[in-house]
């Protein structure tokens, strides 16, 4: 398999991690690429129509994208139920983290883009300040949430989120008013696969 990556992407980042966790990190080759909304790649665009990474290659030759659907085929690939919960009330807590973690890293990539490629006076300040509107309700959310149990897509996917937030955003402090949730993210940052993949 072949995996259109970059380090510091968050959604890249999920799936490196889920496939370290899975077993699968030697059957993946990973093709490090740079792009942005406004320098694609035309190797990643063959491959995905969007043009965004992550996109993989399977062995039988089928691009999948974007990183929910990699990782789910990763988790099938091992066996299944390991990283998505295979039914019930789990599942659906691990998919819900997942989606409101994904949400944060959608947020805080357009927030990057806006800041870093866009002229400061062609900046739009209302349309910044909505995109942290959204990740800091999102924080407050996980804040109250009860992060405990399996480490699973839901895990990962907050980890993966912060992990951007604090490589590109340093400055948001964040875990000045949401203590539990810093101190979960604190007890996961050693594990192997989060460790291996730090971005920065």
């Amino acid at each position: 398999m072949q995996l259109f990556t970059n380090p510091n992407s968050p959604f890249a980042r999920k799936v490196s991690v889920s496939a370290l966790e899975l077993g699968l990190a030697g059957r993946i080759e990973s093709l490090e690429v740079s792009l942005t909304p406004v320098s694609p790649h035309a190797g990643v665009r063959e491959r995905n129509p969007l043009g965004k990474i992550p996109a993989l290659i399977t062995d039988d030759g089928e691009t999948l994208y974007d990183s929910p659907v990699i990782c789910e085929y990763l988790d099938a690939l091992a066996g299944g139920g390991r990283l998505f919960p295979a039914s019930g009330p789990a599942r659906w807590k691990a998919l819900r983290r997942q989606a409101l973690a994904d949400g944060i890293a959608d947020a805080a990539v357009l927030v990057r883009y806006e800041t870093a490629a866009r002229p400061v006076p062609l900046q739009w300040r209302e349309w910044l300040d909505g995109q942290w509107l959204k990740i800091r309700t999102a924080l407050d959310a996980l804040e109250r949430d009860t992060l405990d149990g399996a480490f699973d897509i839901g895990s990962i996917s907050i980890a993966c989120a912060i992990g951007y937030l604090d490589l590109r955003f340093a400055q948001e402090p964040w875990r000045q008013s949401r203590p539990r949730l810093s101190s979960w993210l604190g007890a996961l940052a050693e594990r192997e696969s989060l460790a291996a993949t730090r971005p920065g």
